[in-house]
């Protein structure tokens, strides 16, 4: 475990990107905005999220509540009705991809203001609006963060340790793939350290800011070693069999890791270590952090649809950049079943 502790508050500032970390950062989020040349901009905003958030909706041109559903439906209603140089996504990632999705096409410039450890607002990692694919100039990556550890961490237990493990696989994911680098290997054990560490203790004593700190770490490691298996595992379940996606990532991950690690224990050792266990146990510790995640059919996974998502994951891309190989259908499956 890592011993050193993490701040409080900091601005970084990486390649057109400003992040601010800070306690208290989103009751100050109208003038962080506004000191960041944010002005005018329409706000993109979960329902639970504008309930804490009366100043911030005040202070935008249009307030735009983002519900349940697929990014690219979400985005492509979008389009066309947000009119700011500026959209601020204030929520988990749902909201913060939407308005990326939609800045994709528009040009827009976005702020996150996460409120979950979704990882969004650190990568340019989205899908883009239905039926504006064509129209888009490329991916978009927020280029300000505004990063409350109390509001990153607020959501009760369960979901918070979901979405922890959400961040954990953003580190994890990115260890193996061609793009990973020596940054995004020492982002990406931070990360995890921090994480495991913070979800030891109990909630009433844990502090905020290195879960928090955690995420954003991981967030960075994956927008620059990418992903493969595990998120392609996700990505692909969510889509066509639904379910929620920080509790898809809490039931795969254990069961990905035994997978991946006993493929490449040279590149999971470190990791292991980072977490608090070896290879052997990474599995066990990981669903220990996860508490005791539900299994995908208890999440509302729909396993009639299971056919024709692994039909869909052996088609992605990423699926090559597994160690040794891209597995077979018998062995995403049988991951899987495991999971559920």
């Amino acid at each position: 475990m890592a011993e050193e502790p993490a701040p409080d508050s900091f601005v970084w500032r990486d390649a057109g990107r400003t992040i601010v970390f800070r306690r208290n950062a989103l009751e100050q989020a109208p003038r962080l905005l506004g000191e960041h040349g944010f002005e005018p901009f329409d706000l993109l905003v979960t329902a639970r999220a504008l309930a804490a958030a009366a100043d911030l909706a005040a202070s935008a041109s249009a307030v735009h509540v983002v519900g349940p559903g697929q990014v690219p439906d979400l985005a492509a209603t979008l389009v066309g009705t947000t009119t700011s140089p500026f959209l601020v996504a204030l929520g988990g990632g749902r909201p913060i991809d939407v308005a990326k999705a939609v800045a994709a096409v528009t040009g827009a410039t976005v702020a996150a203001i996460p409120t979950t450890m979704s990882g969004a607002e650190m990568t340019g990692i989205h899908r883009l609006p239905a039926g504006a694919e064509s129209r888009a100039s490329g991916l978009v990556r927020p280029s300000l963060v505004i990063a409350d550890p109390e509001a990153m961490t607020g959501q009760p237990e369960p979901a918070l340790r979901a979405s922890s493990m959400n961040a954990l696989a953003h580190g994890a994911d990115s260890l193996y793939t061609p793009f990973a680098n020596p940054v995004s290997e020492m982002t990406a054990l931070r990360g995890a350290a921090l994480i495991a560490g913070a979800l030891d203790q109990d909630r009433e004593q844990r502090d905020p800011a290195p879960l928090a700190f955690g995420s954003l770490l991981c967030g960075y490691a994956i927008d620059s070693g990418m992903f493969g298996l595990h998120h392609v595992i996700c990505q692909t379940l969510v889509r066509v069999c639904g379910g929620s996606h920080a509790e898809t990532n809490a039931a795969i991950l254990p069961r990905a890791l035994a997978f991946l690690a006993a493929r490449a224990p040279e590149r999971f050792a470190g990791f292991a270590a980072a977490i608090g266990t070896d290879l052997d146990g990474i599995e066990a510790r990981v669903l220990r952090l996860g508490g005791e995640p539900a299994g995908l059919g208890a999440i509302g996974a729909d396993r009639a649809k299971l056919e024709p998502a692994l039909e869909a994951m052996l088609t992605r891309s990423e699926l090559a950049f597994t160690p040794l190989g891209p597995p077979s259908r018998a062995e995403l499956a049988e991951l899987i079943e495991n999971a559920w």
